[in-house]
């Protein structure tokens, strides 16, 4: 980089003014066309602050039937891949998943749903949540069904919306999170992919992409490994479903309520 920077200084010292800015011009279009992405929009004017992608950010659980470019995906774990890890291990591996193959992994987790096969995931789940906990879950669930006008006695419309889960949420990608099973049964692996799958759905957001983080999407463990192509070697942790944000699908509209700074934080040592 730095001997270009010198030959284009050398450069520049003989031609005149008018030579010089064509070349700059020149320069300035190609590294605009290099950070534009497959939808033809430059990505410069559609930059998000930290911010603005924190506060702004959401889950979402409806998508356009609209495919997400290969590139753009890339792009968004480059981001996602900063993240830190435990003694720089980045234990993580993804299997970006869309078309028929993903197709397959919804129709079998819907069929072994409905037959009641039990849950295979391959991390340990914590099975009742109580007090304020469970009052969280519960408040989601009613700002959720709020939403899409789903009654609490209307149980074809609630076992629909279960199932969205399972087909993970329609979305036209899925990305299934996985750590090296050499790292497995220690807790630093899956803390390290919980950091990697914040930092993905936050850099997915700031590309105009939604996501939800879907634990329902792995239930089907053998199911997702079959048809993700996902070698022994790996553990399957979650996945996070993917796509353009369907602005009419009601839920999408849902913030979750979180706690306050005063709730959650003690402050020590500190003069006020």
């Amino acid at each position: 980089m730095v001997r270009r920077v010198l030959r284009l200084g050398l450069v520049c010292k003989t031609m005149t003014q008018a030579n010089l800015k064509w070349v700059l011009s020149c320069a300035t279009n190609r590294l605009i066309d290099r950070l534009r992405d497959e939808t033809g929009e430059n990505v410069l004017d559609k930059g998000l602050s930290y911010d603005e992608v924190v506060l702004g950010r959401r889950s979402i659980r409806g998508f356009l039937q609209k495919p997400v470019p290969r590139a753009l995906i890339e792009e968004v774990l480059r981001l996602a891949m900063r993240a830190p890890s435990s003694l720089n291990t980045q234990p993580w591996n993804f299997s970006v998943v869309t078309g028929a193959p993903l197709d397959r992994i919804r129709a079998e987790n819907t069929r072994r749903t409905l037959e009641g096969v039990p849950e295979s995931r391959e991390f340990r789940k914590f099975e009742v949540y109580e007090g304020a906990h469970r009052e969280r879950q519960v408040d989601i669930a009613k700002q959720l069904f709020a939403a899409m006008d789903i009654a609490r006695e209307d149980k074809p419309k609630r076992q629909d919306w279960v199932l969205r889960g399972f087909r993970q949420f329609d979305a036209p990608v899925s990305i299934v999170v996985t750590y090296d099973r050499a790292l497995f049964g220690g807790d630093i692996a899956p803390f390290d992919c919980g950091a990697v799958t914040t930092a993905l759905v936050n850099a997915a957001w700031s590309r105009g992409l939604g996501c939800v983080i879907n634990s329902q999407g792995i239930m089907q463990s053998p199911v997702v490994r079959e048809y993700a192509q996902i070698a022994d070697d790996q553990v399957i942790m979650i996945c996070v479903a993917m796509g353009w944000p369907d602005d009419s699908f009601p839920a999408n509209a849902v913030v979750s309520r979180r706690k306050s700074v005063e709730e959650a934080a003690r402050f020590i040592g500190f003069d006020a």
